[in-house]
Parts: structure tokens; C-alpha cells; sequence
């Protein structure tokens, strides 16, 4: 199937089950900002249940600024703390001693552009899973797209995204129990390289 949607920072399973799937892959590049979207967040399954880890980004006196052009405001500590937080999260989980050193480039490195950072987390992914992706950008911004493109842009709302993935075993599950539709770290950290059979299985809906 040949899809258009978001460059996410770590994207949602939803999101990313339609990545692995897709033969032809388009990322849209043209559109605005929007705040409180997965554009700058991930949700994860923390010791006191679902943990929302944000990306700082710098203001702009614009109206509309497009997605590409959001800097990231490095004057905090936003990357020392995300790593501290999913150190917390998934210590106990069976592949995080083995791949959390891979993520350096996105926690102990400052990245300029926001866009490009979430392009980093899935290529740094895609090589945890083993697999290579290609994808192409749009060039403008459509809102009607030929009938041969499935538009997976509405996943870029986390909170809107009612998709509902399998069950898969989570650190906190006992305690918690599931939580639905995490950023793909949690699947990563927790079924390894098995997450590519995974994600090929789901059956992701466009519209909510």
C-alpha cells in the first residue's frame, strides 16, 4: 500500500505498524505545526501508569510556521531527563540493556530541527528492528490525495488516535495492566526484534 503520514518523535505502534507495511512510503513535509501532537511527544508505560515525555520547541511570533522549520529548545534538559525516564520505565525489560546505548545520537547529542530529530528516532529504530525503510517527503500540501494514497496523517494525533493493537507483555502490566498504543519503544523494549512480525499483524485504521 503506498501511505502518507508524519515523521513522529518515536512514533505510536499504530503509526509505526503502518510504516513497516507500507511499499511506498511518503512523509509529509508541507504541512504547519500543531501543538500537542506525537509531532514533539511519546507515550510511555511508567511505575505510575502512562507518562507523557515532551519535546521543548522554540517559540515563533508566526501564525503558521511549517512543521519542517520547529527548532527544538535545547536550553533545558529535556534529553537527560527523557533517558532518565525510560531507564526508569524499562530497566527491568528484557532488550533495554541491550539497545539503549544505540540512541545516543538522540539523547546526549543537541538536533536543531524537530522534523529532522523524529527522522533520527526512525532510523535508529529501524536498525534496533533490523529493517531499512525507504520513504520519500511531499514537496507541497494536499488535502485531497490521489485514490491510490492512504492518508495516515490523522495519527499524528495521539489523542484522537483510538486505534487498538494486541496485547503484548509490558513492564508494568501486572501493576497497571495493557496500555494501549505506546510509543514503539515499549514494543521495542520488550519484544526486540519479534516486533517486526508484530507490526506486519495489526490492522490500523485512518479515520477516528
Amino acid at each position: 500500500m503506498k501511505c502518507i503520514t508524519h515523521p513522529c518523535y518515536f512514533p505510536s505502534i499504530s503509526q509505526y505498524s503502518v510504516l513497516v507495511q507500507a511499499n511506498e512510503l511518503i512523509f509529509e513535509k508541507e504541512d504547519n505545526y500543531q501543538k500537542q501532537t506525537n509531532r514533539n511527544r511519546m507515550y510511555i508505560s511508567g511505575p505510575n501508569g502512562l507518562q507523557i515525555l515532551n519535546i521543548p520547541v522554540k517559540n515563533s511570533n508566526q501564525k503558521h510556521q511549517k512543521y519542517k522549520d520547529i527548532l527544538i529548545d535545547n536550553d533545558s534538559d529535556w534529553q537527560k531527563n527523557h533517558l532518565k525516564s525510560l531507564e526508569t520505565a524499562y530497566k527491568s525489560s528484557p532488550f533495554y540493556d541491550l539497545l539503549i546505548d544505540e540512541f545516543d545520537a538522540v539523547f546526549k547529542k543537541n538536533n536543531t530541527f524537530l522534523f529532522d530529530l523524529n527522522l533520527k528516532t526512525i532510523e535508529l529504530v529501524n536498525e534496533c528492528l533490523g529493517i531499512e525503510m525507504d520513504y520519500n517527503f511531499t514537496t507541497e500540501y494536499f488535502t485531497d490525495l490521489e485514490n491510490q494514497v492512504i492518508d495516515f496523517r490523522p495519527l499524528v494525533n495521539g489523542k484522537k488516535d483510538n486505534n487498538v493493537v494486541e496485547t503484548y507483555m509490558q513492564v508494568f502490566q501486572e501493576k497497571e495492566g495493557f496500555l494501549n498504543n505506546l510509543s514503539i519503544l515499549d514494543l521495542l523494549f520488550n519484544e526486540g526484534r519479534a516486533a517486526v512480525g508484530y507490526l506486519k499483524s495489526q490492522n490500523i485504521k485512518t479515520t477516528f
